[in-house]
């Protein structure tokens, strides 16, 4: 080897000894251009295995596996995001891992996630998870998870879940879950479950379940196989077997009766063989069986009780008012 190869290898050595001790050899700037390794503020195109105490980076980056140690939520990644895992504190623009996603923060954009994505905050945007799709706060926009979704804050958009959808806080927009849709908060908008769906708060708009439903307030239309109820009812409801509650003020249908919780009142129009009112009937009531202990309004059926009347008068046959 003569004296000048060995001048040019010991030259690019010494030119590539700064950018590898930094962990990155970047072309042709440290802060722009081409980056290969761990480079922590880069705008361009970016290759890494693995990131670590990354800070900002724009454009598009491509990585191997998940972020190496705790991520920092101030870490921000803009751009187009690929690789098995992509990660970061916060991941904004398109990203796209072929096992899953996950950000310390939050979410924005366009996402998909073979296996799932993840937030340790929000996530908005278009969000799909090939088995599920969770947010440790609120989840916005349009979501799909192969099993389910699931927010500890709200869940707002629309949202499809295989198996199920539930959020720890409100529930809006048009949720479909193949068993069922729940929230500790209000559930509003067209709202679709399997089996069931439930919420703590108001369950409010159109409501379709399998099995049954049920809410503290029940308002808007509401459908389900088998049950359906709340404690107040604002609207139609509609069940293949029961459906009630106890402050009831719109339209009970059932297949086999309604009812109304001892002390409540109903008022609007009851549809079924044996409507059970426990308290005061203000309307109409359809049925083979026709029960209320105080009436004003009108029973049309076989046998029709009205417990309040005078005797002579608290029986009668097709109609009963009160008197």
């Amino acid at each position: 080897m003569n004296r000048r190869t060995i001048g040019a290898a010991a030259a690019a050595v010494i030119l590539l000894a700064g950018p590898l001790a930094a962990e990155s050899l970047d072309i042709p700037s440290s802060r722009w251009g081409i980056s290969f390794g761990n480079s922590k503020n880069f705008t361009g195109l970016r290759f890494n295995f693995r990131d670590r105490g990354v800070e900002r980076i724009r454009g598009v980056n491509v990585t191997f596996w998940t972020p190496r140690g705790r991520v920092s939520e101030e870490a921000v990644i803009d751009g187009l995001s690929l690789g098995l895992a992509p990660g970061g504190g916060t991941l904004r623009g398109v990203q796209v891992g072929w096992l899953g996603v996950g950000a310390a923060k939050g979410i924005r954009g366009l996402t998909f996630g073979l296996l799932g994505v993840g937030s340790g905050g929000s996530i908005k945007g278009i969000t799909v998870g090939g088995l599920g799709v969770g947010a440790d706060g609120d989840l916005a926009g349009i979501t799909v998870g192969g099993l389910g979704i699931g927010a500890d804050g709200n869940l707002s958009g629309i949202n499809i879940g295989g198996l199920g959808i539930g959020a720890d806080g409100d529930l809006v927009g048009i949720n479909i879950g193949g068993l069922g849709v729940g929230a500790s908060g209000d559930v509003r908008g067209i709202n679709v479950g399997g089996l069931g769906l439930g919420s703590g708060g108001r369950l409010a708009g159109i409501t379709v379940a399998g099995l049954g439903l049920g809410g503290a307030t029940v308002s808007g239309l509401a459908v389900a196989g088998l049950g359906a109820g709340g404690e107040r009812i604002r609207g139609i409801v509609a069940a293949g077997i029961a459906a009630g509650g106890k402050d009831v003020r719109g339209v009970l249908i059932a297949g086999a009766f309604t009812a109304v919780s001892k002390g409540g009142e109903f008022r609007g129009l009851a549809f079924s063989p044996v409507n059970w009112h426990r308290g005061s009937q203000f309307g109409l009531s359809v049925g083979v069986v026709n029960y209320a202990w105080t009436l004003k309004g009108l029973q049309v059926g076989l046998v029709n009780i009205v417990r309040s009347n005078p005797p002579g008068l608290r029986v009668l046959p097709v109609f009963n008012a009160g008197f």
